[in-house]
């Protein structure tokens, strides 16, 4: 059960290993691009290349699974009803990017970035009726590097917790669940519009977690003209100023502790671009206030 490319490792590891998968739940299909046309999620695509049978209900109301042993939840978009949840033999086991009791919730991956964390891990979960409450199967901690941003990160769950998943289902019968702790829970809430737009008062540490915590999607940006434009990479330098003072003609910009020199940016409806060649073509000078 899952909708998006992060899901698609685990569906492929598990059939690779000659798991028997009964059904694939993902969400329908939506329009998409100029003409509106139906786009399959990326997990209908990938079980489609796998002769899998696919179901896209628009709830789990009073959806019937199956019969199965277990079913394996990654990322799937919908609330699964407790029928579902108690429907298999073994329930329902999730993929979950972060060290849980912490970021349970929308958006953990960008909330670990976002929020500077130098260590986070994929859990393997049982589920209950609780916001990713449920005891932990499986857990693998990794260092989150300063340089990474969350497309990274999320193709490494995503393999991850294919591997994980695989160790999981195999050794099932023999694992003892392990509750998780009252202590440092945090919800990651799902992103906002709010959460895109840089506020130069705050600091530059900061705000280059953000912008790395946003790439590649849904992407950080600034104003500048009546036009947001997406900043997709920055650095921190040591300049001092006025927040929001553009510093040089590279493009530092001062934050309310330090200052970002951005990298790499993208106008709307263009390509994204490193910061000399959109300078060529868009001015953005010393000395102006963003």
């Amino acid at each position: 059960m899952g909708t998006p490319g992060f899901a698609v490792p685990a569906l492929k590891a598990l059939a690779a290993v000659g798991h028997e998968i009964v059904a694939v739940y993902t969400a329908p299909p939506k329009p998409a691009g100029r003409g509106n046309d139906l786009r399959k999620t990326a997990v209908h695509e990938a079980a489609e290349a796998l002769n899998l049978k696919v179901l896209t209900p628009a709830s789990l109301k009073n959806e019937t699974l199956p019969e199965a042993d277990i079913a394996v939840v990654a990322a799937y978009g919908l609330l699964l009803p407790e029928h579902i949840l108690k429907g298999p033999k073994f329930g329902c086991i999730n993929i979950h990017p972060s060290l849980l009791p912490r970021w349970r919730g929308a958006a953990p991956l960008q909330r670990t970035v976002m929020s500077g964390d130098k260590e986070t891990a994929v859990c393997i979960m049982q589920m209950d009726k609780g916001l990713d409450t449920g005891d932990v199967l499986a857990e693998r901690r990794f260092a989150v590097p300063h340089e990474m941003n969350v497309g990274e990160l999320h193709d490494k769950c995503a393999l991850i917790g294919a591997e994980m998943t695989v160790e999981v289902v195999a050794g099932l019968e023999n694992i003892k669940p392990r509750k998780q702790a009252e202590e440092g829970v945090t919800y990651a809430k799902k992103i906002t519009r709010e959460d895109e737009k840089l506020d130069w008062r705050r600091s530059a540490e900061e705000l280059y977690n953000q912008i790395r915590g946003l790439n590649p999607f849904p992407g950080a940006y600034l104003e500048y003209k009546g036009e947001k434009i997406k900043v997709l990479g920055a650095e921190i330098v040591s300049s001092k100023g006025a927040p929001g003072t553009v510093l040089d003609d590279n493009l530092t910009i001062a934050c309310g502790d330090g200052a970002l020199r951005l990298t790499q940016l993208q106008r709307p409806g263009k390509r994204a671009m490193a910061a000399k060649e959109f300078l060529n073509g868009f001015r953005i000078a010393a000395g102006e206030k963003l």
